[in-house]
C-alpha cells in the first residue's frame, strides 16, 4: 500500500487511482528558452522513480510533460539574440530531451507542446468566459478570481494577499490579481488568430488546456518543483475547476524541494548556476541519479562537488559488491544450515520496499540496500552464505536497481571494473608527491588525464 503526501492536505495519504489500477500523472515540464539546470534534473528525477515505482506496484501509468514553447522568456530570448522565437524554442526543446535521456529520464509517454494545442487553449478560455470566469479588456482576456471561492486553497493564501501574478499591470482588470489568458499583439509578434484577436496564451492556461485535452477535467498525479505552488498551481486549479465545474481537478498534489548549490539558491548573478550539460562533463549520469535519491524528493537538497563525490564512491560500493557477488555464486555452497542470511535479505527487502511505500523514502531505501552490501559481504568472507541466498541477494540487486534507474548487473559485468578504484588511487598518490616535489607540469597531466575519464580532482 502506497501512501504518498499531498500538497492540498498536507498530509500522506493511501494512493487510490481514480480509475482501480490507472494512473494519469502530469509534472509541469520546461520553459525551453536556455538551457535545463540540475534543479530541473533533481525534480525530473523524483518523479521518474514515482512513475517506475508505481509500474512496479501494477499500475499503468500514463506520465505527461508539457514544453512551454511560448511565454514572454522565450520572446525576450529571441529579441536578445535575434532568433525566429519558435525556432530558438526548437533548439533549447531538443537539447532538454537530450538531457532527460542523459539522466535516465525514460518513463515520460508524451511531451506536449503549447503550440500544439491552441485551439484547445482558445477553446477553455471561450469555456471561462461563458461560465462567467473571465472577461475580455483591450489587452487581452484575464481571469477573475473574485469569482473562484477556493482561489488559495493549495498555497494556503487568502484571496486578497494573491496579488502578484506573471502579467503586466492593466488599468481595465477588475482586480489586482487577475491573470492573463489571452495577451493581445499585433502581427509583428509570434501570435495567433482568436475570437479577441491576434494575440498568444498567458502560462497558465496551455498546462490546463493541455491536460483536460488528455485526461479529462480531473486527474489523479500533478507534480512540479515548490516553487510553482504559487502562483501557476493556484491558477491551474481556478481555471480548470471553472470552466468545467467538476472538482477536485487533481487528486494528489506532489512537489519537490529547492536544489540549491553550497547554501544558496542556484542564480547566474551568483555564479552558481549548473546546467546539466556542464554537470555530466564531470560526472556521470548515474552518480547525479544516486546524489538525487539520497535526499527524499519533498526535502531541499544542497549540491556540492564534496558530496557528488560521496555519492560517487557510494555508488561504487555497490557496482563492486555487484561483481563479487558473480563471482562468490560460483565457489558458494548448495545450501547452509541454519542459513542466518535468508532472514537478513528478507528484512532488507521488506525494509525497502516499506520505505518506498512510505512516500517514495529512496535515501532509507537505499541505506536498506547498503545495510544489505555490508552484511552479505560479511556472510562471503566468513564462507557463511549459500549460494541460493547469494542469487536471491542478485535478484533483488536487480530489482531495486530498476526501480531507481540503475542497472548493476550490467556494471558488474564489465570486466576491469573491480581495479578501477584501485588504479584511480594510485595515480591520485603518484600525483600528491609530484606536488609535493613541486613538479607542477606533471601533476597537472596526470589530472587533465583524470579528466578526461571524468575522474575531477579538487586540491585543497
Amino acid at each position: 500500500m502506497i501512501k504518498m503526501y499531498n500538497t492540498m492536505t498536507r498530509k500522506k495519504e493511501v494512493f487510490k487511482p481514480m480509475h482501480e489500477n490507472r494512473v494519469k500523472m502530469f509534472v509541469c515540464g520546461p520553459t525551453v528558452y536556455d538551457n535545463s539546470h540540475i534543479g530541473h534534473a533533481r525534480t525530473y528525477i523524483a518523479f521518474d522513480v514515482i512513475a517506475r515505482y508505481l509500474k512496479y506496484k501494477g499500475f499503468s501509468v500514463f506520465y505527461m510533460q508539457n514544453i512551454t514553447d511560448v511565454d514572454d522568456k522565450i520572446l525576450k530570448r529571441a529579441a536578445e539574440t535575434g532568433a525566429e522565437p519558435l525556432a530558438l524554442a526548437r533548439k533549447f526543446e531538443k537539447k532538454y530531451l537530450k538531457n532527460m535521456r542523459d539522466v535516465g529520464v525514460e518513463n515520460v509517454n508524451l511531451y506536449a507542446r503549447a503550440t500544439d494545442h491552441m485551439p484547445e487553449i482558445i477553446g477553455q478560455i471561450k469555456a471561462l468566459i461563458e461560465r462567467g470566469f473571465a472577461y475580455e479588456t483591450q489587452n487581452g482576456v484575464y481571469f477573475d478570481e473574485s469569482q473562484f471561492v477556493d482561489f488559495g486553497k493549495l498555497s494556503n493564501r487568502r484571496v486578497e494577499d494573491l496579488t502578484v501574478h506573471r502579467i503586466g499591470p492593466d488599468s481595465e482588470k477588475r482586480n489586482p490579481g487577475d491573470f492573463a489568458l489571452w495577451k493581445k499583439r499585433d502581427g509583428s509578434e509570434l501570435s495567433w488568430d482568436s475570437p479577441w484577436g491576434r494575440g498568444r496564451p498567458g502560462w497558465h492556461i496551455e498546462d490546463t488546456a493541455i491536460t483536460e485535452t488528455y485526461f479529462g477535467p480531473r486527474y489523479d498525479i500533478h507534480g512540479g518543483g515548490l516553487d510553482l505552488i504559487f502562483p501557476h498551481h493556484e491558477a491551474e486549479i481556478a481555471q480548470m475547476e471553472a470552466a468545467s465545474g467538476e472538482k477536485p481537478m487533481v487528486r494528489y498534489w506532489m512537489h519537490t524541494g529547492f536544489l540549491n548549490v553550497k547554501g544558496e539558491k542556484m542564480s547566474k548573478s551568483l555564479g552558481n548556476f549548473i546546467t546539466i550539460k556542464e554537470l555530466l562533463e564531470d560526472y556521470s549520469p548515474e552518480v547525479f541519479r544516486f546524489f538525487v535519491l539520497s535526499t527524499h524528493y519533498r526535502s531541499p537538497i544542497d549540491f556540492s562537488h564534496e558530496i557528488l563525490e560521496q555519492s560517487k564512491h557510494s555508488l561504487q560500493r555497490v557496482y563492486k559488491f555487484a561483481k563479487i557477488l558473480d563471482e562468490s555464486m560460483e565457489e558458494a555452497p548448495q545450501s547452509v544450515e541454519n542459513d542466518e542470511y535468508e532472514k537478513i535479505v528478507a528484512d532488507a527487502k521488506e525494509k525497502f520496499f516499506e520505505a518506498m511505500d512510505n512516500d517514495f523514502n529512496t535515501p532509507l531505501a537505499l541505506s536498506s540496500l547498503f545495510d544489505l552490501v555490508r552484511d552479505v559481504n560479511r556472510g562471503i568472507n566468513d564462507e557463511k552464505i549459500s549460494k541460493t541466498v547469494l542469487k536471491s541477494v542478485k535478484n533483488f540487486l536487480a530489482e531495486a536497481g530498476e526501480i531507481l534507474g540503475f542497472d548493476f548487473s550490467k556494471k558488474a559485468s564489465k570486466p576491469h571494473e573491480d581495479i578501477t578504484d584501485d588504479l584511480t588511487d594510485i595515480l591520485v598518490d603518484v600525483r600528491q608527491k609530484l606536488r609535493e616535489k613541486k613538479d607542477w607540469e606533471l601533476s597537472d597531466e596526470i589530472r587533465s588525464r583524470l579528466k578526461d575519464l571524468n575522474i575531477v580532482l579538487e586540491d585543497k
